[in-house]
């Protein structure tokens, strides 16, 4: 945890963090991160905590610096990243489980049924927090942060600059919205 910290206070702020020692030393803790947002969503991806881990990691490396302050800001980051992962990956699947451009076969499983919904349902709470995020972009930032990035209300307190009772209240709060638009 420290090695994150001295490495970005040591950068020079104008030309940020080197993006490939930041992964280096923040590998063990983002795979910690990937392993426990996949264990919810694990039957909605075939992506494993390798594979999330370095899936963004190509995403974030298009830069070869990265303009960060903190280490919890790093980290949200980072959670975004793995969000986007994650809900492209369910895209992919849901694009090739609806023929993807090959002949069409009938099958009648019962068990298909089941994954389709949990595909959509993902899809569709990402959906409802993008149009939180342009009514309220501070809930969803507290919703990004906690869930897909297991970030505490005091770390997200410490990230955005709130107190964690506001945190905790912007957390109801998302949820009950979140709820409501996915009714």
């Amino acid at each position: 945890m420290s090695d994150i910290t001295q490495l970005i206070e040591s950068q020079n702020r104008e030309v940020g963090v080197d993006s490939a020692a930041l992964f280096r030393a923040a590998f063990d803790e983002l795979r910690k991160l990937a392993r426990s947002r996949l264990a919810a969503s694990a039957p909605l991806t075939l992506l494993d905590t390798t594979a999330l881990v370095h899936e963004s990691w190509l995403r974030l490396s298009g830069q070869q610096t990265l303009q960060v302050e903190t280490r919890r800001k790093f980290f949200a980051y980072a959670s975004q990243v793995m969000r986007t992962v994650i809900v492209d990956e369910i895209r992919v699947r849901n694009a090739e489980r609806r023929g993807s451009g090959e002949q069409a076969l009938t099958l009648n499983t019962a068990i298909g049924d089941g994954v389709a919904a949990d595909n959509d349902e993902a899809l569709q709470v990402h959906e409802a927090l993008e149009a939180l995020a342009q009514v309220e972009p501070r809930l969803a930032q507290v919703v990004e942060m906690r869930y897909f990035g297991g970030l505490t209300e005091v770390e997200i307190g410490e990230a955005l600059g709130l107190t964690e009772r506001t945190v905790r209240r912007d957390w109801e709060k998302a949820r009950l919205l979140l709820a409501a638009m996915l009714r």
